[in-house]
């Protein structure tokens, strides 16, 4: 048992059959040197075993000039980047090394990238790391540099459990990639930002990253997830953009407990979170609304298992939509987890790809409304590949404005009749508690 911070890490043996997949390791990656995370077709692949796909993975100390010029940011329509984390894995874990390659494949099967589609949709293949003053502005430094000080020991264990409610693994290179996650999110932030500047209508930013991190509280790592990216970069868009008014939206599946503990005193971060009622971890209880300065400013809505599109197209405009107008942000986040699909084993909502289609599209004109278009969404879970790839690829063709291909993936033979009744029931007590 290794005790950091006010933090427990378990470290468990090397029986358990862990396959390290990195192509490097922490010692040749030093920090602080300014490192970048390119994903393109120049690097060190590094393959996933569980997808026919390669995912660069090379790292420089060296600045590049590769970092798109303003004029790419504003002729975007969708900026997205990629940090899949490949020497983050365990042998048959849900949240394993396959989850974001299988994204990227699915992305150039339906012809969503810029090959096909060359201005509109720009990868980010260069960015900086998180510093970790990034991620210390959420989380306690003891957890940060005890983290930091375990990948020795994980280097010589193998594999060590981080968290045992999740459980949250490390492998010797969860730090760092860890910080390549969280700095994705964080370039996402800027560059949507910078195009802002440029034009009427900037575009929408996805961070197809992990490890997920919406569980992460400000003391430790929790349900699969090390650092809070969406966290991070809420404070991020406040202290460098001057983007006070943050709103952040959460619909993965399982209550985003970190996030929610992160601002639950803050009245300038609004935390709406829609999730399984009575699923992981067992907090986002409808009376939990923030405290002293920030009472108000959480949102929680428990649904009941079984909810579905219908569940969540009335949540969206009864719910989020009058709060976000209410609150007046100046940029949305989002924790797009996409667990909630009713083929995801983790849970037992009723999602689509085609409630993901309307999600993502309402979002994108709500911050258009709202906030000038400022808004980037952020990887959290999904765990059947096929599910979580179908519904991030048609939130693409949402944030293109392209019709949904829904159809064309969900089997409305396989859904059941919602709990209407139950909803509607969370729905008018939600809206009571918040003066809706």
């Amino acid at each position: 048992m290794i005790v950091i911070g006010t933090v427990m890490f378990l470290v468990r043996n090397p029986v358990l059959k862990w396959k390290n997949h990195s192509k490097f390791t922490l010692n040749s990656m030093p920090l602080g040197y300014g490192l970048f995370c390119k994903h393109s077709v120049s690097g060190t692949k590094c393959f996933s075993k569980n997808v026919k796909t390669s995912v660069s993975c090379s790292h420089s100390s060296e600045k590049n000039d590769t970092l798109p010029s303003l004029k790419q940011l504003s002729d975007a329509r969708v900026i997205y980047a990629v940090a899949p984390a490949l020497g983050h894995n365990k042998d048959s874990h849900p949240e394993s090394s396959a989850r974001v390659p299988a994204i990227v494949t699915a992305l150039e099967k339906m012809e969503l990238t810029s090959k096909f589609r060359g201005s509109d949709i720009l990868e980010l293949q260069n960015f900086e790391l998180a510093s970790v003053d990034d991620i210390a502005s959420v989380h306690a430094k003891a957890y940060v540099s005890g983290l930091e000080k375990a990948m020795d020991r994980a280097s010589k264990q193998g594999l060590i459990v981080i968290d045992g409610s999740g459980p949250t693994y490390a492998t010797p290179t969860t730090f760092h990639e860890s910080l390549v996650a969280a700095g994705a999110g964080l370039a996402l932030v800027n560059s949507v930002v910078a195009a802002s500047k440029n034009g009427l209508d900037p575009p929408m930013g996805f961070a197809l990253i992990r490890p997920p991190g919406h569980h992460a509280i400000p003391k430790g790592p929790m349900g699969f997830c090390v650092f809070g990216n969406v966290a991070i970069a809420a404070r991020h868009a406040q202290r460098l953009h001057g983007l006070k008014r943050v709103f952040i939206i959460d619909f993965d599946v399982h209550h985003g407990n970190g996030t929610n503990d992160a601002f639950f005193d803050d009245p300038d971060i609004f935390f709406l979170s829609t999730h399984q009622d009575g699923s992981y971890p067992g907090t986002g209880k409808i009376d939990e609304i923030g405290h002293g300065a920030g009472e108000g400013a959480t949102l929680n809505l428990p649904l009941p298992g079984g909810s579905g599109d219908s569940a969540m197209r009335t949540v969206f405009d009864e719910v989020i939509v009058p709060c976000a107008q209410r609150f007046k942000p100046d940029i949305i986040l989002v924790s797009a987890g996409y667990d909630g699909h009713v083929l995801d084993p983790l849970a037992s909502l009723q999602f689509t790809t085609g409630t993901y289609y309307m999600l993502a599209s309402n979002i994108k004109q709500l911050a258009k409304d709202l906030c000038g278009g400022h808004c980037v969404f952020f990887l959290e879970g999904g765990y059947n590949l096929d599910s979580l790839s179908h519904s991030v690829a048609d939130s693409f063709r949402a944030f293109l404005g392209e019709p949904s291909l829904a159809p064309k993936f969900d089997d409305p033979a396989i859904l059941y009749e919602e709990p209407s009744t139950r909803v509607k029931q969370a729905i008018q007590r939600v809206k009571h508690i918040h003066y809706l």
